[in-house]
């Protein structure tokens, strides 16, 4: 296992991914992927049980799900880096016939990706069906997922958390990213959300909160503790505070970057904020 140093390294090199990615094809959302950077670093290098190379059906393995498709950019980085596929294939982000395309897709066999998304609302449905299908196979490994918090003013996701929780679907962690930002303003302008956690409790989830998701160990600890509450009857929510666009300070505090790519003097600011760590693509 990495140790946190190499880890909080691997943090500001994907966050170099994403800002290069962004700005090459002058198109993606690098806010919400500089915000869960710590998250997608935690997730693949200290917390879940992963096996050697790929498949789809993912049996002996944990699985991870990104509900909320257009953060592909530190997706994809966080996959290369973890060996999926080869990190200078990261150069090819959102071209004709790539296979790293804006949100996440299948058909072009991308390891690591198992289902379609950017679809908003639909990834928690997809959650619940994989972490089911685990139980039926009698393997006991995790299903992960990650959604915005914009993204629960769908309603589809309700009708799953619901599920769940009627259905005692406890292998299963659903991450909330909750930055306070959507692309047209911040969410309690657009459409409040009020007290995330609660509702998830009152849906009958069992509800942990990470203070400040942008602080690795916090969540790792957070990540390793929601764990431990797997198995005893509830699935489990995380509700990760993030900000948007961390670690550019010009992109923080605003949802302006939620879908905007940074000029070529833009880029040389916020690299020169994250300097290179284990080498570009």
């Amino acid at each position: 296992m990495p140790n946190i140093q190499e880890l909080q390294d691997l943090v500001t090199q994907v966050r170099r991914d994403i800002l290069r990615m962004v700005h090459k094809v002058n198109s993606g959302h690098p806010g919400g992927s500089l915000g869960c950077t710590e998250f997608f670093v935690a997730l693949y290098n200290e917390v879940m049980e992963l096996k050697d190379g790929f498949d789809m059906d993912g049996i002996g393995e944990d699985l991870f799900f990104l509900s909320n498709g257009h953060i592909s950019p530190v997706f994809y980085s966080v996959l290369a880096r973890r060996g999926y596929f080869p990190v200078d294939e990261l150069n090819t982000f959102r071209l004709i016939d790539s296979r790293l395309q804006g949100h996440p897709t299948t058909h072009e066999g991308l390891p690591g990706v198992r289902v379609a998304s950017g679809s908003l609302g639909q990834g928690m449905s997809v959650a619940v069906g994989a972490a089911l299908a685990k139980k039926l196979n009698g393997d006991n490994h995790l299903v992960y997922s990650l959604h915005g918090d914009g993204e629960l003013q769908e309603g589809q996701n309700w009708e799953a958390i619901m599920y769940a929780a009627g259905n005692k679907v406890d292998n299963l962690i659903a991450t909330i990213d909750r930055n306070g930002q959507q692309i047209d303003g911040g969410t309690e302008d657009v459409l409040p959300l009020g007290d995330v956690a609660e509702k998830f409790k009152v849906f009958g989830w069992d509800v942990m909160e990470i203070e400040n998701g942008n602080n690795l160990e916090q969540v790792i600890s957070g990540l390793k503790e929601a764990k431990s509450r797997t198995g005893k009857g509830k699935p489990v929510c995380v509700v990760m505070t993030t900000e948007m666009g961390n670690g550019v300070d010009f992109m923080m505090y605003t949802h302006a970057w939620h879908g905007k790519a940074p000029s070529d003097e833009q880029l040389e600011t916020a690299l020169a904020q994250n300097p290179e760590t284990l080498g570009d693509y």
